[in-house]
């Protein structure tokens, strides 16, 4: 099992930045990729971003890929994401997940955070 613990979650102005973090114990050598996700109140839980545990290499959505940067630190079990110019569209909960094979998809996550409320008001 992975357990993964996301913070940094909270109120931010339109414009502002925040920076999530997920730290992820258990049996870490298993993990593939870390990706996160969001859901917004009555919508379906989307795809943010990812990065390879190993390599490195990452991957976003098309529509957060200039404000969003998503990053690891290995040594810590941590990934992290790093949220800029943000839009009161991006307010939603944040979902740290991680998978043994991939994580592009919620039905190939393997292990879920509780989730993390970022708000973004105007």
């Amino acid at each position: 099992q992975v357990q993964l613990v996301e913070s940094g979650g909270g109120l931010v102005q339109a414009g502002g930045s925040l920076r999530l973090s997920c730290a992820a114990s258990g049996r870490t050598f298993s993990i593939y990729a870390m990706a996160w996700f969001r859901q917004a109140p009555g919508k379906e839980r989307d795809f943010v971003a990812a990065i390879n545990w190993r390599g490195g290499r990452t991957y976003y959505a098309d529509s957060m890929k200039d404000r969003f940067t998503i990053s690891r630190d290995n040594a810590k079990n941590t990934v992290y994401l790093q949220m800029n110019s943000l839009k009161p569209d991006d307010t939603a909960v944040y979902y740290c997940a991680a998978g043994r094979t991939g994580v592009g998809r919620t039905t190939e996550v393997d292990y879920w955070g509780q989730g993390t409320q970022v708000t973004v008001s105007s």
